[in-house]
């Protein structure tokens, strides 16, 4: 399992994110809270994956790489559109995996 360096998160787990790290990597049960992963598919843009999904003994963790943390399936919802949008106001596109592998550009902090 891999963390992007330049994490989105949610408004809600603001000030968590290192216990929410902690939890995910040694299987430690969360309900509510959902992280954002590059697709599993070629046919998704991003994955929204429930942490309790996590949890199951022969989920796919090892290759996953995480780019967002939301305390909510709406808030994640949230972060997908905002990642989603700034992909397309830097490069004119959708494809959200190359622009966030090369780097995120022109990000207003």
């Amino acid at each position: 399992m891999k963390w992007y360096k330049d994490l989105f998160t949610g408004e809600s787990v603001t000030g968590k994110i290192k216990k929410i790290k902690w939890k995910v990597e040694h299987n430690a049960g969360m309900l509510h809270t959902y992280v954002i992963t590059f697709p599993s598919n070629d046919d998704n843009l991003l994955d929204v994956i429930p942490t309790r999904e996590l949890l199951q003994k022969g989920y796919p963790k090892k290759n996953m790489h995480i780019i967002g943390i939301a305390g909510s399936y709406d808030e994640a919802i949230g972060l997908v559109v905002q990642i989603i949008g700034e992909t397309y106001s830097n490069t004119g596109t959708t494809d959200v995996y190359s622009y966030l592998k090369e780097g995120r550009r022109n990000v207003a902090e």
